[in-house]
């Protein structure tokens, strides 16, 4: 059986997460992709670990990684300080989330310069605060032996703001450049969002340069307009050429899929589901083939 995860948000990121796990686990998914509570300053207690591994156990499912929470008040990189310290709770609470459920990265948010003017010279205070929060938790993720895999994006507040054209937007692929090269693979790592490096254009070519970093895949379609979390194959991303790429990388974990019911077209979750696990298939089939021509 061809081991692959998805997110556990497809369809909502709150309130209980069981009867999700267990539909995913009835389309034959056998891993998860933890995405719940992903911009919260949600803090989850040892119970509610606890009771997810139960979950997890009950239904079959093993936990892949976990998307941690950039937060909103409790922001890893606040410029105000007491905020950030707050962020270091949160991010350390999701590195002891994996560690205890036996995931080996959580995924982080480190947004580019923003093009909006009201963000106009923060980028460089945000760049210190975000080097000290990693500073801080790179000995607490070595104990615990999970990464940290920075999450490549666009300029979300200027989109948000609707200050940027998404034509326009910037990526933040020259910072993960920059953070890779300042910390050692077993501590930092690459998350790759096939979705919002299509947003405006295509960017792949920079999964190629940092590929040897690769540790999450957040693996959807769209069509270049929105970030949709489609299925696979649905729109115009070259998943080809993305098989080539994942095949080249040291990944080696099931291949992970962030897609959402809500913008498929398909309103039934066993019919998504079922759907998604077979497009799942056909792409892990893809990058099987390629790695077995190298």
């Amino acid at each position: 059986m061809t081991q692959l995860s998805i997110t556990s948000d497809y369809f909502t990121d709150h309130g209980d997460p069981s009867p999700y796990l267990r539909k995913i686990a009835e389309a034959g998914f056998t891993h998860i992709h933890w995405c719940h509570h992903w911009r919260s300053d949600f803090l989850y207690s040892r119970s509610e670990i606890d009771q997810i591994g139960h979950w997890l156990t009950e239904y079959g499912l093993q936990l892949n990684d976990v998307h941690g929470s950039e937060g909103i008040e409790k922001f890893w990189y606040s410029p105000y300080e007491y905020a950030r310290q707050a962020g270091v709770e949160l991010v350390k609470n999701r590195l002891e989330f994996a560690a205890r459920l036996g995931g080996d990265a959580i995924v982080m948010h480190a947004y580019p310069p923003s093009k909006d003017p009201a963000q106009a010279g923060l980028f460089d205070t945000l760049m210190e605060q975000m080097r000290k929060t990693l500073d801080e938790v790179q000995p607490y993720a070595a104990d615990l032996g999970v990464s940290i895999a920075i999450e490549n994006l666009v300029d979300a507040a200027g989109l948000y703001a609707g200050t940027v054209e998404i034509t326009e937007a910037v990526d933040n692929f020259d910072l993960i450049e920059t953070l890779l090269t300042e910390y050692p693979p077993e501590f930092l790592g690459l998350c790759y969002d096939s979705g919002h490096a299509h947003l405006g254009r295509n960017r792949m070519e920079r999964l190629d340069a940092v590929k040897d970093r690769l540790i999450v895949l957040h693996l959807h379609d769209n069509d270049g307009t929105g970030d949709d979390h489609r299925l696979p194959f649905q729109d115009t991303i070259d998943w080809e050429r993305l098989a080539g790429l994942i095949a080249g990388s040291p990944y080696n974990k099931p291949l992970s899929f962030e897609v959402s019911i809500h913008k498929t077209g398909i309103d039934n979750e066993e019919v998504f589901l079922a759907e998604a696990q077979k497009q799942g298939v056909r792409f892990a089939e893809m990058v099987q083939l390629t790695i077995d021509d190298f």
